[in-house]
C-alpha cells in the first residue's frame, strides 16, 4: 500500500508510534457488503484491517458489481402465489426488482 522496501518499513514503524497498528490481509477472494436489496461484491480485493484507538476498520481496494438481492422467504411466497417452482419465482422476483406483487403478476 505504501510503496515496497524501506518505505513501507517506515511507515509502518510511523504508523505504530502514533499507535495505529496496520495488517494487509493475505488471499481475500471476495468482499461482499449486503443491504436490504442489494449486494455490492468486490472481487480480488486488496484489504487492510487498520486498528487505532481501540477501533478496527477495514480498507478494501478492488473492482466492485452489483447484484439485486432475493429473500427466500419471498421466493416462496411468489412460487407458492403463482404455482410456480422456486427458479421461476426467483427469476421473477430479479426481474422485477425483488417487487412481489410484479412478481406474481407477472407469472
Amino acid at each position: 500500500m505504501f510503496g515496497g522496501g524501506g518505505d513501507s518499513r517506515r511507515m509502518k514503524k510511523m504508523m505504530k508510534q502514533m499507535g495505529v497498528d496496520m495488517e494487509e490481509i493475505e488471499g481475500v477472494e471476495e468482499v461482499v457488503i449486503k443491504t436490504g436489496t442489494k449486494e455490492i461484491v468486490i472481487d480480488n480485493a486488496d484489504v487492510n484491517a487498520i486498528e487505532a484507538q481501540g477501533q478496527k476498520t477495514y480498507q478494501v481496494v478492488g473492482d466492485s458489481t452489483e447484484r439485486s438481492r432475493i429473500d427466500e422467504d419471498d421466493v416462496e411466497l411468489v412460487a407458492e402465489q403463482a404455482d410456480v417452482d422456486e427458479e421461476t419465482a426467483r427469476d421473477a422476483l430479479k426481474k422485477t426488482d425483488g417487487d412481489l406483487a410484479a412478481a406474481i403478476e407477472s407469472l
